[in-house]
C-alpha cells in the first residue's frame, strides 16, 4: 500500500451505494464481497476495507489478553444467571 493520497470523485446511488474506482480497489486489494468498516470522522466518512492484509496486520495485537480466562468467567456468569 502506498503512503500517498489519491483523491477521486464518486457519486452515491439512491440506495447509498458508491463505486470505488478500479485504481483504488487494486491498490487496497478490494475484491467482490470485501467488507469494510465504516466510520464517521470530523472530516467525513472513512471506509476501511477488511482484506487479508488487514487481518494479518492484527496478528498478535491482542496476545497480551487472557482470552480463555475471560471466556471461562463469562460462561460461569451465564450459568449462574440461568439458575
Amino acid at each position: 500500500m502506498k503512503n500517498s493520497t489519491n483523491t477521486e470523485t464518486v457519486s452515491f446511488t439512491v440506495k447509498g451505494q458508491v463505486v470505488i474506482p478500479r485504481k483504488i480497489r487494486r491498490e487496497f486489494e478490494i475484491e467482490d464481497g470485501t467488507q469494510a468498516i465504516v466510520q464517521t470522522t470530523p472530516e467525513g466518512i472513512l471506509l476501511k476495507p477488511i482484506t487479508g492484509k488487514h487481518i494479518r496486520s492484527l496478528r498478535g495485537k491482542y496476545k497480551h489478553l487472557d482470552l480463555m480466562k475471560g471466556l471461562t468467567e463469562s460462561r460461569k456468569e451465564d450459568r449462574q444467571r440461568d439458575w
